[in-house]
């Protein structure tokens, strides 16, 4: 999601096309609007209509609690607003910007999110700061507790301070949120510790919680993670345009601080592999895993790729940018958000087997960008699809994918000032599976949405 900081021809093209976006909607909201009715797919490959997994047109949709024209939803669905950046918290700090990945838990019977903020270095850290990681850095995490039935906020707090660009993560089956670093800063750019680390926070945490440095999980450009329930393995993925797929056997199941080891992604037979381009959907790929010696390399700061060429020199394979990863079904889904001959994404598909082995199928390519666009963070529904979060260059969407690999729109993004950086993040449904929970990034808000989810393949 560094969209900031990457100055390649893709940014410089989604920079334009974005400011293009932006230049429309000064004509008002009637231009956006507008666009939402307009928002059926236009495309035929591959497509989930409505009835067959999909849930129909889109339509522009007011929020049920405030009024506001923030998303176009398909028939019969409804959605509030639940948190806003710059609100006070409970905790009397604002509610801090940049809102990205998210998870949701249930603790004692409460309904509760754990949401990232991708904020980079701002020189103060988020909440206490003498709990936090680096009082310098201002990523971390908040807390949110929603009432289930009203389906409004309770209660938000900072519960995680001092870790820097707070991009994605992944939930575990003990209870907690893992929160991953999309950065290898550290002293030399003048913070008070090394970064690029992931970090895990209690979602039952009723304040801030003290920060520890996973560093046998790697230091290198983090994105998302996944736990599989059956084993305690952990994937990780890395957005970096030459990226890898790792994973982390700890020692102690469910202990992550107690260190483990470090593998990645290779094809049987294909060393070096490049799954960026020329692939195949449905073809099954064996896999293989190489250890990565040094997770932890001395000059990640200065060569954020050095834990990716330690597995290259392996012949571990090649993605591009991995970025939304999340467990079901028995398997790891995994979005290569510039993935693709036409560079538009890619939606992975790994099943394990045990502590080795497996195979990795390609389960959709977007063959233009108004099928699908840089998709970013997914979940997977608890009806088996998945709901993919796009990062794309103006208009943005949330896509539901059927089990079968068929496609559809289940959300566009309205916001009137959202601009080019409005993409949807943090995608998350209730542990009832009766509400979606979604961040957009710019400016920050949290959404919940419901509706007919038994209907469609969500």
């Amino acid at each position: 999601m560094q969209k900031e900081v990457r100055v390649t021809n893709i940014d410089r093209r989604k920079f334009l096309r974005g400011s293009a976006a932006l230049g429309g909607m000064l004509c008002g909201l009637e231009g956006l609007i507008a666009r939402g009715a307009s928002a059926a797919p236009r495309h035929g490959v591959g497509f989930a209509a409505k009835g067959a997994g999909g849930y129909g047109p889109l339509r522009p949709t007011a929020t049920s609690n405030t009024g506001e024209m923030l998303l176009a939803l398909p028939e019969g669905f409804q959605y509030n607003l639940l948190s806003r950046e710059g609100t006070p918290m409970s905790d009397g700090n604002l509610t801090p910007p940049v809102f990205d990945g998210m998870a949701a838990f249930s603790v004692g019977g409460q309904l509760r999110l754990v949401r990232n903020h991708e904020i980079r270095m701002s020189g103060a850290a988020m909440g206490s700061a003498d709990k936090s990681y680096d009082p310098l850095a201002g990523g971390g995490t908040t807390t949110l507790i929603v009432d289930p039935q009203t389906r409004e906020l309770v209660s938000s707090f900072v519960s995680l301070g001092g870790t820097s660009t707070n991009c994605a993560g992944g939930p575990t089956p003990w209870g907690t949120w893992i929160t991953c670093e999309e950065t290898t800063v550290g002293h030399a750019n003048g913070l008070s510790q090394h970064h690029g680390y992931c970090f895990e926070v209690s979602a039952a945490a009723n304040g801030q919680t003290t920060p520890v440095a996973l560093k046998a999980m790697g230091r290198f450009i983090h994105e998302a993670v996944a736990v599989d329930p059956a084993t305690g393995i952990v994937y990780e993925t890395e957005d970096t345009y030459s990226a890898g797929l790792y994973r982390f056997l700890p020692t102690q199941r469910g202990n992550l601080a107690a260190g483990g080891r470090l593998q990645m992604l290779a094809i049987k037979g294909k060393r070096s592999y490049d799954t960026r381009t020329g692939q195949r959907v449905g073809k099954p790929l064996p896999v293989t895993w190489v250890d990565i010696a040094d997770p932890d390399p001395a000059d990640a700061e200065f060569n954020q790729m050095a834990v990716y060429e330690q597995g290259l020199a392996q012949g571990a394979a090649t993605f591009g940018r991995l970025e939304g990863c999340w467990y079901g079904n028995g398997s790891i889904f995994v979005n290569s958000t510039n993935g693709g001959d036409q560079g538009l994404g890619q939606v992975w598909e790994y099943r394990p087997r045990g502590n080795s082995g497996g195979q990795l199928i390609l389960l959709f390519e977007s063959p233009s960008a108004d099928v699908l666009d840089a998709p970013d963070n997914l979940c997977v529904s608890p009806r088996g699809g998945l709901v993919l979060c796009e990062d794309g260059a103006s208009e943005q969407f949330l896509r539901g994918l059927t089990p079968d690999g068929r496609i559809f729109d289940l959300a566009q993004n309205l916001v009137p000032d959202s601009s080019w950086a409005g993409e949807f993040a943090g995608a998350t449904f209730s542990p009832d599976g009766q509400t979606l929970f979604v961040n957009v990034q710019t400016p920050g808000l949290t959404l919940a949405i419901w509706g007919p989810w038994t209907e469609g393949a969500l």
